[in-house]
């Protein structure tokens, strides 16, 4: 027997339409290249959109085609995430820290129809522009007064395309399986793949970034998404904000920007933010040196990396609490958040930060398991490990044009290619990429842990942890050091005098080398792919 409940679509438009209607005056703030702080509501912003989707329908696109963004967090590109997506289309973000290559394989690979493009990446979009013939057309993300010179052909301004636009617009109903949102990985090994979201599995992430230990949203929060909305659909905030009502505030092309990003939490009150650790790195450095506070920000989410201790402990010192999120790309993308245990009192001071560093437990719609290298499920016991993998309404079935995926081999599980640990209270731990595992002496290191302790040490910028060959135990750490303004007197020696009693001795890195700089993806991520090259011809001292 079925229920008799209303079967009402699950879809992105419903986001907008209740935005507009309860939460109409709730304001969206944004710092653009032609506007410092561009202030409106979100009834505003859904009466453009309806304007920017009548100019879209005069291009004469079919349900699914492609409408690219190149673009930072801002009004216009929060606009254009809804005209296309609630029009039927796809829109699709791209990541401009790419190579060129990679950005041309992707819109190639997308054919992608119209993109839309902020002022900034003219230079990469011309650059590019005749590798991509599916391309109808380019829409400059700006006013007519600041539309630049360019050479590309078939130029549009989109202030000029909204303001042709009748603000009258009857949105299609959509089936709730329906693509409304596609992103590409940042390609570690080989090309990008596309990753194609529903509006069924956006909706359904949206409901649960809101939960009270996830991102916990309600219409009293002030939203800072420092994340970009070309990486992973700024991990659900615009849809997640509207949805409950809350202020958007959104940094534009500032996000790394650590006086921007002050001044904007404390004039505008911002109470909620989200990013990568770099982007909290200088946000602390700043509040160091000029001796500000950001006195309304409770909490902020830390994901797309590790996130240091030293950046949870100074945040503690500005009474804001530090959540660390896990996920990926083909996990839409919040799967794991950390909100640190409630019995705090239960855990001794070095226990409760151990706790701290973990991933986090499993949001409610995310299962994982973790199973050994011939395939057994392992325990939960915080000590096992093996490969994890995952399941849930708002997770990949299979990348976008690729028949076959090793990452979708068993059917109904995502392979994550992650390393992992989950204790009994359900808090899991990365402790390496499957690629990425060190085994000396027919025992496993942790590169992840290793590089953790690494990073507390108060000279160190980064750090990253490979297995290089050695003669007696096959494979031992070796550890690439980054020094901080204020370590360039860091030795080997103290540096591995600090891994005493903080990792098990044989854990501790064979030896150290220092560099200027670790190579990255275009979104951050430590690249140890290119980091084992450069070390190929290294031979451990002694």
């Amino acid at each position: 027997m079925n229920g008799l409940m209303m079967n009402v679509a699950l879809s992105v438009t419903s986001i907008m339409e209740h935005a507009e209607r309860v939460h109409g005056t709730t304001e969206i703030v944004s710092f653009t290249r032609d506007n410092p702080r561009h202030r409106y509501t979100y009834l505003d912003a859904f009466r453009r959109t309806r304007q920017l989707a009548n100019g879209i329908a005069g291009w004469g696109l079919a349900e699914g085609d492609r409408i690219a963004t190149l673009a930072w967090n801002d009004y216009r590109h929060f606009e254009t995430y809804y005209a296309a997506a609630c029009s039927g289309y796809v829109c699709h973000t791209i990541n401009p820290r790419l190579f060129p290559e990679q950005i041309t394989y992707i819109i190639n690979h997308a054919q992608d129809q119209y993109i839309f493009l902020d002022p900034d990446f003219l230079p990469l979009v011309e650059s590019v522009a005749a590798q991509c013939p599916d391309v109808k057309g380019w829409i400059v993300l700006t006013s007519a007064e600041h539309m630049p010179e360019t050479s590309l052909s078939n130029v549009m301004c989109y202030e000029t395309l909204v303001a042709a636009g009748d603000t009258a617009f009857e949105w299609p109903v959509l089936d709730e399986n329906t693509a409304c949102a596609l992103c590409y990985t940042s390609g570690t090994t080989g090309n990008p793949k596309g990753v194609l979201y529903s509006h069924r599995s956006t909706m359904l992430h949206a409901y649960a970034t809101m939960m009270p230990d996830a991102m916990g949203l309600s219409r009293k929060d002030v939203v800072l998404p420092i994340v970009p909305m070309f990486h992973v659909n700024a991990w659900g905030t615009p849809y997640s904000c509207p949805m409950a009502g809350a202020k958007l505030v959104f940094p534009g092309s500032k996000m790394g920007d650590g006086e921007t990003l002050a001044a904007l939490i404390n004039e505008e009150g911002v109470t909620m933010s989200a990013g990568v650790p770099t982007v909290w790195l200088g946000l602390l450095a700043y509040l160091k040196s000029s001796g500000l506070r950001v006195d309304t920000l409770e909490r902020i989410i830390v994901g797309g990396s590790a996130c240091p201790l030293s950046i949870m402990e100074d945040f503690d010192t500005y009474g804001v609490q530090t959540r660390v999120g896990w996920g990926m790309t083909e996990m839409s993308p919040l799967g794991t958040v950390n909100s640190s245990p409630s019995d705090r009192a239960a855990y001794n001071d070095e226990e409760f930060a151990r706790t701290r560093l973990k991933a986090g437990r499993p949001i409610f719609g995310v299962e994982m398991k973790i199973v050994s290298d011939d395939g057994e499920e392992q325990p939960w016991d915080g000590v096992a490990f093996g490969s994890l993998k995952v399941r849930g309404p708002w997770i990949c079935s299979n990348y976008y044009k690729l028949d076959e995926s090793d990452a979708h081999a068993e059917e109904g599980w995502f392979e994550t290619g992650d390393v992992a640990t989950i204790d009994a209270d359900g808090f899991m731990a990365i402790t390496d990429r499957t690629k990425d595992v060190i085994k000396s002496g027919g025992e496993w290191i942790s590169s992840i842990e290793v590089e953790n302790v690494a990073t507390d040490h108060p000279k160190v910028a980064e750090a990253a942890v490979i297995g290089h060959f050695h003669p007696k135990w096959s494979e031992r750490p070796l550890l690439v050091v980054v020094r901080n303004a204020d370590g360039q007197d860091l030795a080997a020696e103290e540096m591995l005098a600090w891994f005493e009693g903080k990792i098990a001795k044989w854990w501790t890195p064979e030896a150290v080398e220092f560099v200027e700089e670790l190579p990255h993806t275009a979104t951050g991520k430590l690249q140890k792919v290119t980091l084992r090259e450069m070390f190929k011809d290294y031979k451990f001292p002694g």
